[in-house]
């Protein structure tokens, strides 16, 4: 047995409080699955499988390149004990909320320098964590740069570029309707719950399986948009949070440049930026990359996308990605402010959340005073960008509460997840940005 599961059917050292169940423990008949593969990505064995996506399902590398690592200067401060509130008033401070908000990994960088850097739940600086949804920011930044070079126009009709979509219910989209999640497209679901039309979408593009246990779903992700008939609303009457729209975006990438996403990534984006470690993406049988959720990279490699969009495009001395770009996505036309509707996101009530914010160009606006702009994933996956401050947050996290139903059985248990705290990332990073700021640090 590895060392990572003795980890795991141990428990998370120091953190009794996250309702560890009592009987996990691994003496698996040889041969056996330990992890169901429909159900490795709920709690609680998102506890090890979100740093170890690998050993779980399909994936291709995204290579770092032959260029140098970036480096990011250090200059760290002690804000483990910075207040928070709650929103019933409760208070803890940050060191607390890490420890009980299910957190693999913390990182702070303010004006370019790593600020607070943290490792929990057994995971380390070279780990590659899923960024879920927030791989959905990796994939926008990408086509940014493929639009810049004239290859792509997001005002054109996603026919345009993959005219079999002509019987979908991608017919009289736009590239834009894509980017800002307004496309009228639908799939019954939900997408957790086996065998309904969304969850047959997921193991088509192999983030769910094995394929064999799932005959009725897709062979891989293009046969499964070709099956997407139903459309709910006007293409762009509404804001429905919806994956497959991404990943439509991913197959336009992967059609006007001849390439592989995972090739893509790597010579436009993480190469070019100095990462210092291969990412990785799912991929299908086709080798078609999940663009909606599937990307994997270290904290620290995170940290650099996000300096990246600080430094408006530019790092290591080239443009890499259009400032024009990266200005139009922090500042949205203002007809997409207060346009969530009733279903804002699969998993979060955005409308609480951003009472004054938008979706657009594959990232969540939380502030349009401040340009505050997020890529945001399932699970407490958060890359928090605020260019006032030059300041950002990276969160990587296995948060168990956003399933509404008991998942997870090891391995003759069912475990409900716990509930969630009254603490949220956003306060949190709130505070240490004021706080940094306040004392001019």
């Amino acid at each position: 047995m590895s060392q990572e599961l003795k980890y795991l059917s141990r428990g998370v050292a120091g953190n009794s409080s996250q309702s560890d169940p009592e009987s996990w423990q691994l003496d698996p008949v040889l041969g056996a699955p330990m992890i169901p593969a429909d159900e490795w990505s709920f709690w609680p064995y998102s506890r090890w499988t979100f740093s170890h996506v690998g050993e779980n399902t399909r994936t291709a590398r995204v290579w770092r390149g032959p260029g140098p690592v970036l480096p990011l200067p250090y200059r760290l401060r002690d804000i483990g004990d910075i207040e928070i509130a709650s929103r019933d008033g409760l208070r803890a401070t940050i060191r607390e909320y890490l420890e009980k908000d299910y957190t693999d990994g913390f990182l702070v960088l303010h004006r370019g320098e790593i600020v607070f850097e943290t490792y929990m739940n057994g995971m380390e600086p070279h780990f590659k964590h899923i960024a879920r949804s927030g791989s959905k920011s990796i994939t926008g930044t990408v086509f940014g740069i493929l639009v810049h070079r004239g290859l792509i126009d997001p005002e054109s009709l996603v026919t345009r570029y993959l005219p079999e979509l002509t019987a979908t219910a991608y017919r009289g989209a736009t590239v834009q309707h894509l980017l800002d999640m307004t496309a009228g497209a639908t799939l019954k679901g939900p997408w957790y719950v086996p065998h309904t039309e969304y969850f047959n979408y997921l193991v088509a593009s192999g983030y769910f399986g094995p394929p064999e246990a799932h005959p009725d779903a897709p062979a891989d992700v293009w046969q499964a948009i070709l099956r997407i008939t139903e459309q709910e609303a006007p293409h762009g009457a509404r804001f429905a949070y919806f994956d497959p729209n991404i990943d439509v975006l991913g197959l336009i990438m992967q059609r006007v440049t001849g390439k592989f996403l995972p090739e893509l990534y790597s010579s436009e984006l993480w190469g070019p930026m100095g990462a210092e470690e291969d990412a990785c993406q799912i991929v299908d049988k086709s080798r078609f990359s999940m663009s909606s959720g599937g990307f994997q990279a270290t904290l620290r490699d995170f940290a650099r996308f996000a300096l990246l969009h600080l430094r408006r495009g530019r790092l290591n001395g080239r443009q890499i990605v259009p400032s024009e770009w990266i200005e139009a996505t922090r500042r949205p036309n203002p007809l997409l402010f207060n346009s969530f509707g009733n279903d804002a996101s699969s998993y979060v009530d955005a409308r609480s959340e951003f009472p004054n914010g938008a979706y657009h160009n594959t990232f969540w606006i939380e502030d349009q005073e401040r340009d505050v702009y997020i890529a945001w994933g399932y699970g407490g996956q958060l890359i928090y960008i605020d260019p006032e401050a030059d300041f950002a947050a990276v969160k990587l996290s296995h948060q168990p509460e956003q399933l509404p139903m008991k998942r997870a059985q090891w391995p003759d248990k069912v475990y409900e997840a716990p509930k969630p705290l009254p603490f949220d990332s956003f306060a949190a990073i709130h505070a240490i940005r004021d706080e940094l700021e306040s004392q001019r640090l």
